[in-house]
């Protein structure tokens, strides 16, 4: 209403904080703890606390700019990214190189030419889609940061320097602590889920369970897409799942937005 009465619609264009990663990943360390040590870090620096009563957070409104991991898959930067909502910021970036992301567009384009091919509804607006992306790939051109931007605060992550896991606690997705610090904590639940997963997690979740008969906790199991669901059970990973435990639920959102389980009080 403000822009259609007057014209103008000013914008108040968020700060970026730059979070740099340099070093090589060690033996161990999971994508995972990548996302976890931008917290850890910005702990560590002072820029973040965790207690709430005065709490510090350089994240929150803000742009999360990160560079320094321009080989991962589009997949990987899509867990970094999404992980930027935990530190209450506006939005988030991952500078990739060209490869990864033909890659995914590469795999994306087969996936929506075998819907169409298999009689999914708005046939036009995906080959719409897959003409994009292919006009994309013929001449593919990708944003960067100027050289002289200036940030809010720049953040440095040497991988070489993670050498153990970085876990979350629960409740609070600020409150990241090293895996030796909280070895032998009983575990009571576990939630593997989430758009925070892709098929790859569930692989390595089933790798782990093949052999067990029984589990001494509760094991949730949502797959993110239903896609992802048929193709475990395709692959007969799924069945590992429902020998073990009663909860595998309907894919999508699931524990992180409250559905699906009833909080005790």
């Amino acid at each position: 209403a403000f822009g259609a009465s007057i014209g103008v619609l000013p914008l108040d264009m968020p700060e970026s904080v730059l979070v740099r990663f340099k070093g090589n990943m060690q033996p161990g360390i999971t994508l995972r703890d990548l996302v976890n040590a931008i917290p850890y870090v910005a702990i560590q620096k002072g820029l973040l606390t965790v207690d709430k009563s005065n709490k510090k957070n350089v994240f929150s409104g803000r742009v999360l700019e990160i560079e320094g991991l321009g080989d991962l898959k589009v997949e990987q930067a899509f867990e970094l990214a999404d992980a930027t909502a935990e530190r209450s910021a506006n939005g988030c970036t991952v500078q990739l190189n060209e490869e990864p992301i033909q890659e995914y567009l590469k795999s994306n384009i087969t996936l929506l030419s075998s819907m169409i091919d298999a009689g999914y509804d708005d046939k036009k607006t995906i080959a719409k889609r897959i003409q994009d992306m292919q006009k994309w790939l013929d001449r593919p051109t990708l944003l960067k940061a100027d050289k002289d931007c200036e940030y809010a605060e720049v953040i440095e992550i040497n991988l070489d320097e993670i050498k153990e896991p970085i876990l979350a606690c629960p409740n609070d997705p600020d409150d990241v602590r090293l895996l030796s610090s909280v070895a032998k904590t009983a575990i009571d639940e576990v939630f593997i889920g989430s758009c925070m997963t892709n098929i790859g997690h569930f692989r390595a979740a089933a790798q782990l369970l093949k052999d067990k008969t029984e589990l001494n906790t509760v094991l949730w199991v949502v797959p993110p897409t239903r896609m992802d669901e048929k193709q475990l059970r395709a692959e007969g990973i799924y069945e590992t799942f429902e020998r073990l435990t009663d909860r595998t639920e309907v894919p999508g959102c699931s524990l992180c937005m409250g559905n699906q389980a009833r909080v005790e009080a």
